[in-house]
């Protein structure tokens, strides 16, 4: 009986969210922690940053004690030295940023006006490179854009998410997010949603599925404590996974995918550059 309540009410939020045009970003957010309240009753909200952590009391210890001396810390440490490093003008990553890039990241992403799209916090770095005449990183190398990520998102630990859709031109790209994580493809039919909302807390093979709210406050994490992927990057894996081409790292699509991801998250603290299996 409780599969099959589950089942229902997977399948009720699915078709309302496919046919939500008229819902607002925070009904959305509304709706699917209402729909996970009902799947997951003894969870609170803070618990969603662990992701699938959430689930296993021994994956989360597991967790911890590599935390506590963590293998990638050198990696965040040359992230560090990159964002330390002054430019040939003399100028340094900090000098693009309020506050020194301090909590910055939680504001990201966001929409740009003058642009007309959606600008990361990867593609913010990428700007200051390139405005102080210095070559721009690619968005999907571990070793230059996720290493300096893995210490400048750092910067805004504790941070609350606070993305903000506050005009009908930022609410249209919220929408081509929201549209890509619910659009089924690759030779799997699958989409985001299939696995992180309606199997949430499943397993799939011997890996539990984490929920969609959460995902983003903790990149970029470090894949079995070796690799060292961004959110795009993740993105790209698990398209692969489905069995398509992935979309381009950097590019407009998946930017406003994590437009629309982020937003679920809005209000949970970031804690990025952690370990996840």
């Amino acid at each position: 009986m409780i599969k099959v309540f589950i089942v229902v009410i997977n399948l009720l939020f699915l078709a309302a969210q496919s046919a939500a045009e008229n819902f607002t970003p925070f009904q959305d957010r509304q709706n699917l922690l209402n729909f996970y309240k009902k799947k997951f009753p003894d969870k609170k909200i803070a618990e969603y940053t662990y992701g699938a952590l959430m689930f296993s009391e021994d994956a989360k210890s597991q967790y911890y004690s590599i935390m506590q001396f963590a293998p990638f810390e050198e990696d965040i440490d040359n992230g560090q030295r990159i964002w330390e490093t002054p430019f040939t003008n003399g100028k340094y990553f900090a000098d693009c940023f309020p506050a020194n890039g301090v909590g910055e990241a939680a504001k990201y992403p966001l929409y740009d006006k003058n642009l007309d799209k959606i600008v990361t916090f990867e593609m913010k770095i990428n700007d200051c490179l390139e405005k102080n005449g210095e070559h721009p990183f690619a968005h999907d190398d571990v070793k230059t854009m996720g290493i300096i990520t893995s210490y400048a998102r750092k910067l805004s630990d504790g941070f609350p998410t606070k993305v903000v859709i506050n005009s009908k031109a930022a609410l249209s790209k919220y929408k081509k997010g929201k549209e890509l994580f619910f659009r089924r493809m690759g030779q799997l039919n699958l989409s985001c949603a299939s696995c992180h909302i309606s199997h949430a807390g499943n397993y799939f093979r011997d890996e539990l599925i984490s929920p969609a709210v959460g995902h983003t406050t903790n990149f970029p994490v470090f894949r079995g404590g070796e690799f060292l992927f961004t959110l795009h990057m993740r993105y790209q894996r698990c398209m692969e996974a489905m069995r398509v081409k992935p979309f381009r790292a950097g590019g407009q699509k998946l930017s406003e995918l994590e437009f629309f991801h982020s937003f679920l998250s809005n209000d949970l603290p970031l804690h990025s550059s952690v370990y996840r299996k």
